[in-house]
């Protein structure tokens, strides 16, 4: 038998501490979680995907005139459309889907674990930027085959929809998490939230032209962050000349950052102070 050489094997020294995962990528391992559940439910899949695109369909088909010299509807609509993504896979999943984890009791028992209370959040944010990704990709190509869409050509658009998805998808997330625990149950959870996500969009210019909605409503509609998203996304998809259609004859992108920010902070402040992981009276 040949003998090894002395030092050709190492071994780690049995004091040596072994190296455990961190938060984050516990976190990311959650998300893969919730993206192989979210998959796995077909319904909640097709809805997902399925109804921005029918709700452009239906609008880019019914009015199909243009609301400005070389501005369709359909390009109008798009741009409200991707902002209201945001809103669907940010805060009305989120604020609907924690309040049902928190009435069955996976929130409990999931906080009853080792896994860092951060890594819960950080999973949430991995499915629902990989969610809004997936849709404003099939968004963009249903525009572009279906409806002629014209995309940005120049970098600072793709710049500026970069900033708002990033932004959005941050203030969505923050909002759809402290909103959760708004609903007294899991089961009421869908009534409570889904009727603020459509009034929101009625109001904000997603389906209507904003600056020609009545004057209060606009007020009340920029009280809130889908009217800025919105604006903002149509300073991406829409030529400069339609700035002067807006309500204040710009694009107003920095009033869009700002008001972003405040919202964010907002929610962050929020999810802070009322985030629940058990339900009321359960202890």
């Amino acid at each position: 038998m040949t003998g090894a050489r002395p030092g050709s094997v190492k071994t780690r020294p049995s004091g040596s501490p072994k190296r455990t995962p961190n938060a984050v990528s516990i976190g990311w391992q959650r998300g893969l979680i919730e993206l192989r559940q979210f998959f796995r439910e077909r319904d909640a899949v097709v809805w997902t995907f399925s109804l921005p695109f029918i709700l452009l369909a239906i609008f880019g088909t019914v009015f199909n005139e243009e609301i400005a010299p070389g501005v369709t509807f359909a390009q109008y609509f798009l741009a409200g459309m991707i902002a209201s993504g945001l809103v669907y896979t940010g805060f009305q999943t989120l604020a609907i889907t924690i309040a049902q984890e928190r009435d069955d009791g996976t929130l409990k028992r999931l906080r009853g674990t080792p896994m860092p209370a951060a890594s819960y959040f950080i999973g949430k944010v991995v499915l629902v930027t990989v969610t809004m990704l997936a849709q404003t990709f099939l968004l963009l190509l249903a525009g572009v085959l279906f409806f002629n869409v014209n995309l940005p050509s120049d970098v600072q658009s793709w710049a500026t929809f970069g900033w708002l998805l990033l932004v959005g998808t941050i203030v969505c997330t923050l909002l759809g998490i402290a909103f959760s625990s708004m609903p007294k149950s899991g089961r009421a959870a869908s009534a409570v939230v889904s009727p603020v996500v459509l009034v929101l969009q009625f109001t904000s210019g997603v389906f209507f032209v904003f600056s020609e909605l009545p004057s209060w409503m606009q007020q009340a509609a920029s009280l809130f962050p889908l009217k800025w998203l919105c604006q903002g996304m149509r300073s991406v998809f829409l030529p400069d000349t339609f700035a002067a259609q807006e309500v204040a004859g710009s694009w107003e992108l920095p009033m869009v950052a700002l008001v972003l920010g405040i919202w964010g902070v907002v929610g962050l402040v929020i999810c802070l102070t009322t985030f629940r992981w058990s339900r009321r009276g359960s202890g």
